[in-house]
């Protein structure tokens, strides 16, 4: 082994490993570096749940409002004759 190949092998062992497999996490600070919130996995993940869940209940109300049947306006009703004003 020379001096060149001692090298090499050093350079990538000084090397840190990239892990893909670590989640995320992003943190808000204020002008002050003062902690404001912290966003998950979990709140990204919920946030996505939710904007289905809403396309697909809003999908879902369309198609059932454009099928449905419409309701017929009743018959008027007899038109009543007024009682006659009482003027004491």
């Amino acid at each position: 082994m020379n001096k060149f190949e001692s090298n090499k092998f050093e350079s990538k062992q000084s090397q840190p490993k990239l892990e893909t497999d670590q989640g995320w996490i992003v943190q808000i600070y204020g002008s002050n570096r003062r902690l404001l919130c912290v966003l998950e996995p979990s709140h990204g993940w919920i946030f996505l749940t939710g904007c289905c869940m809403g396309l697909l209940l809003s999908i879902t109300w369309i198609n059932v409002a454009r099928h449905s049947i419409p309701v017929k306006p009743s018959a008027p009703a007899a038109p009543t004759k007024a009682p006659a004003f009482q003027v004491d």
